[in-house]
């Protein structure tokens, strides 16, 4: 696995732990996503100054925004009107959503590894919640099922035309805590445990991740990275369970174990397809630079 799909796999789990810290605070999920992006917004903004990396502003950055903001609260909604189990399986449709954007926009077919690696990641995830997914309701599931088109549109910032994915994320940081400082001030309960929990949240489950995130992008297709972050809804229930004596079922095991596989396949296999690439390019260079000498 090359720097850029590590980065988004690093930051993929980042995001992983948002389930064990949201587990903690007692608070409804646009306040929990409110007061995570105010802090994420430090780490974020830290990041611009200490990298001198100065905001840009044009309506692909702002389409990059809505993104990531749609992304945030999305999810935080569907989780109280459906499932946990269901939101997350239903937002991690994004891979799909990648490919069809890819199609519909830039022309972009998708590879057989690509398609097929993308069935088995979202099959391996389907195998992982069955146990626990349930009709749920209507409305969060349609709001969990937008949030993965969002998603999709995280994954394809760097893409976009003059786009700079480091102020998309900024700028969506910035809505998203303003969506959510309304509920935020309703909030009764501030523990110590919930204060810790949401810094927690903002400085490494949004703030570091999604600087990750961005990086990872530069040198990362979308499809790749939306496959490579697969690994997130695997890894959130697994650390529950662990730090919270969860059981998980041997089907979970083996849902989990085809997205890590198929994860680490399908990077193995296109970067030995990547190399066979630039080998045949280097040979045929070579060829003509001999038959060029010989003339």
């Amino acid at each position: 696995m090359n720097r850029g799909p590590l980065l988004c796999f690093c930051a993929a789990a980042l995001y992983s732990i948002g389930g064990l810290c949201i587990k903690v605070i007692p608070w409804n999920g646009l306040s929990i996503n409110g007061a995570r992006n105010l802090v994420a917004l430090l780490v974020v903004g830290g990041y611009l100054v200490l990298s001198r990396h100065r905001l840009k502003l044009n309506r692909w950055v702002l389409l990059g925004a809505v993104s990531v903001c749609g992304t945030n609260a999305l999810y935080a909604v569907a989780n109280k009107l459906t499932t946990a189990a269901n939101a997350i399986v239903l937002q991690f449709t994004a891979p799909v959503f990648v490919i069809l954007l890819g199609i519909l926009f830039w022309r972009k077919r998708p590879t057989r590894l690509d398609l097929a690696a993308c069935a088995a990641v979202l099959a391996g995830i389907v195998c992982f919640f069955v146990d626990s997914l349930e009709m749920g309701g209507m409305a969060g599931n349609i709001i969990a099922l937008l949030s993965g088109l969002t998603y999709a549109g995280v994954f394809l910032m760097n893409d976009l035309p003059d786009s700079d994915p480091i102020s998309s994320v900024f700028l969506g940081d910035v809505c998203s805590a303003l969506i959510g400082l309304p509920f935020l001030v309703r909030e009764t309960e501030f523990s110590p445990m919930a204060i810790f929990s949401v810094v927690i949240l903002g400085a490494f489950q949004v703030g570091l991740a999604y600087v990750l995130l961005t990086i990872g992008l530069r040198t990362t297709p979308p499809v790749t990275a939306a496959l490579v972050s697969g690994i997130e809804p695997v890894l959130n229930p697994i650390l529950v369970a662990v730090f919270y004596r969860e059981s998980v079922g041997a089907l979970a095991i083996v849902g989990a174990a085809i997205v890590i596989g198929s994860v680490i396949g399908y990077n193995a296999l296109r970067s030995r397809r990547d190399h066979v690439k630039q080998d045949a390019g280097a040979s045929h260079q070579i060829g003509k630079d001999e038959r060029d000498e010989t003339v």
